[in-house]
């Protein structure tokens, strides 16, 4: 599906076959091998009616009908050069003066009134909203180095990057960007870039070296306070994560994410953050993208804890992450909210999901991705359960492999009622998309998995350009649906992009990635101001080139560069900073 916005020619009638005009819609895009979901349908075969609040109006585009092509300090488009090119247009056509619309518009607004229309669609520049918050992002263990400096505790990503053959190139996030010394030339520079808000992450251990507030390190605390006094003098909102990954070694050597008892000390740790920072801060994610630290860290074994524990503990990791956030929420609800007024969620990394063939099995493979991936972690938050898929799949298969029990660990009532409505608005990653299909139910083996459980195939379409990175893929469209297929599952009350980023191997020229971003943020307005979604802000992934987890520095992410050869680390402004801090300064993107 390329558009969600669709202009169709239909002649009114009373026949069956023209009763359901969102079907015959459903059945145009899905013969594009495309998903679009039919949410209503005509119920009535006597005289239909337009429903009260309907929107009856006319449109029209800038360079059509305003003319004025060269008046009050307007600048060349490419229509203005095309259309005086000789031979272009029709009978030597331009559109300079057209309809005089820049200065008829009050009669055109006085006719749309006497026509009784209520509304008036303009093709001028789409602009974000006046206070919409652009910003870039970085995390704690990624970028601030600093490792065991002024007390700091070891985190579980210094040790397992201390352990030979886990990251490439045998790469650290000893130093990283030494952010830890260079906060202020990063808030220079979001400054420089005129960004308004800040997405960085707080380390665990540094603020509880062994994860517990038996022992309180004021000089973690004095580092961000830091931060985000310099962040407020220059007007940038900091938008602070609890948790991006460093796990205090200790708590992990009492079982981390595996160990309930997790979401007790993630309370105690939320506590101390909120009374520490919370006066300066308005929004809050507890977790960043626990999804993927079940996954890659205790399925697949290639994030830290490094545990490769298949088809039982990225469930257990799911149900403790989804406690100890809810944990961190209440508490926050309950001893903070009235004084500090912040907004806290957890963040949900999700992708786009496209059919591969026009089959039921394959529309139910998207279904299916879409559970594992994103509702694993949206439905008990604002559903109150995981998706039923999940506990009808895993429970089927456990039970074939000889469980009494499922895989799954079921939430008790209280647990459930814990979860549910623990988001004030939506955090969301999203970066790519895949193209998915159903594969026949994986025979019950003596090991299971997340993959066994979940039975889809998963590619790309050939035509989407490829990043550095083997998984990421631009397919600016798939945002757009995304936000869609979220505001109509959940209805949550608002959204913010806290990550979408493009990985190459550090040029300064990084057209890739500007023209991902472009395509990306072209997506996010149509999503505002053609579908109506409230997305209030938009963090990209990443300010800085930095520690890219088990790639090392062999992939870059940064709008700015960092030479990571060079003791003092120097910065440097790629092509991409440039171009979007012109979205950040006019709020529109250039077609």
């Amino acid at each position: 599906m390329k558009l969600l916005v669709v202009n169709i020619i239909v002649n009114l009638s009373t026949s069956s076959k023209d009763a359901n005009i969102c079907e015959r819609a459903r059945s145009g895009f899905k013969n594009k091998n495309q998903t679009m979901l039919a949410k209503r349908e005509v119920r009535s075969l006597g005289a239909k009616t337009f429903p009260e609040n309907f929107l009856f109006g006319a449109a029209g585009a800038s360079y059509q009908i305003e003319g004025g092509w060269d008046e009050d300090g307007k600048g060349l488009s490419m229509w203005d050069v095309y259309a005086h090119t000789p031979g272009n247009i029709k009978n030597g056509d331009t559109g300079d003066i057209a309809c005089d619309s820049y200065h008829k518009y009050k009669e055109d607004v006085a006719l749309l009134k006497q026509l009784g229309l209520n509304v008036y669609r303009s093709l001028g520049a789409k602009t974000f909203p006046e206070n919409f918050l652009f910003g870039a992002a970085g995390a704690s263990y990624q970028i601030e180095g600093g490792w065991d400096e002024d007390g700091k505790g070891l985190s579980m990503w210094d040790v397992y990057a201390h352990t030979p053959g886990n990251i490439k190139n045998g790469d650290t996030g000893d130093i990283a960007c030494d952010s830890y010394h260079k906060y202020k030339e990063d808030v220079a520079l979001l400054k420089q870039l005129g960004l308004n808000v800040y997405r960085f992450s707080i380390s665990w251990p540094r603020i509880l070296p062994n994860g517990t507030p038996t022992q309180i390190n004021q000089a973690g605390i004095n580092y961000y306070k830091n931060l985000i006094k310099e962040l407020k003098a220059a007007d940038i909102e900091p938008l602070v994560t609890l948790y991006h990954w460093d796990l205090p070694l200790h708590l992990l050597e009492l079982g981390g994410w595996l160990n309930p008892r997790l979401a007790d000390y993630f309370g105690d740790y939320a506590r101390i953050v909120f009374e520490n920072f919370g006066d300066d801060v308005k929004y809050w994610i507890t977790l960043n993208e626990p999804g993927t630290t079940c996954t890659q860290g205790y399925e697949a074994g290639i994030h830290a804890p490094g545990l490769n524990l298949t088809g039982e503990a990225v469930y257990q990791c799911s149900y403790v992450s989804l406690l100890a956030h809810a944990k961190a929420y209440h508490i926050y609800d309950t001893e903070f909210r009235a004084k500090q007024g912040g907004k806290v969620t957890l963040n949900l990394a999700c992708g786009w999901y496209y059919p591969q063939t026009e089959s039921e099995e394959d529309a139910e493979a998207v279904r299916r991705s879409l559970d594992f991936n994103c509702g694993i972690y949206a439905d008990p938050i604002f559903k109150g359960n995981w998706p039923q898929s999940m506990i009808d799949r895993i429970r089927e298969r456990s039970k074939l492999e000889g469980y009494s029990f499922s895989r799954l660990p079921d939430f008790t009532e209280q647990e459930k009622s814990q979860i549910n409505g623990t988001a004030d608005y939506v955090s969301l990653n999203m970066y790519t998309s895949r193209v998915v299909w159903h594969i026949s139910d994986y025979p019950i083996g003596p090991t299971p998995s997340l993959d066994l459980d979940l039975s889809v195939g998963s590619g790309v379409d050939p035509s989407w350009p490829a990043s550095a990175s083997s998984w990421l893929f631009s397919d600016p469209p798939g945002v757009r649906y995304l936000l869609n297929y979220l505001r109509d599952t959940y209805n949550p009350s608002e959204f913010v992009i806290t990550e979408n980023g493009w990985s190459d191997v550090g040029e300064l020229d990084d057209q890739g990635r500007l023209a991902y971003w472009k395509g990306y943020l072209s997506n996010i307005l149509d999503a505002i101001v053609d579908d109506g979604i409230n997305v209030i802000g938009y963090t990209a992934w990443s300010l800085l080139d930095n520690f890219e987890w088990a790639e090392g520095y062999t992939q870059r992410f940064g709008m700015i560069q960092v030479d990571f050869n060079d003791p003092n680390r120097t910065r440097t402004l790629k092509s991409s900073a440039k171009w979007y801090s012109g979205v950040v300064s006019t709020g529109q993107i250039d077609p």
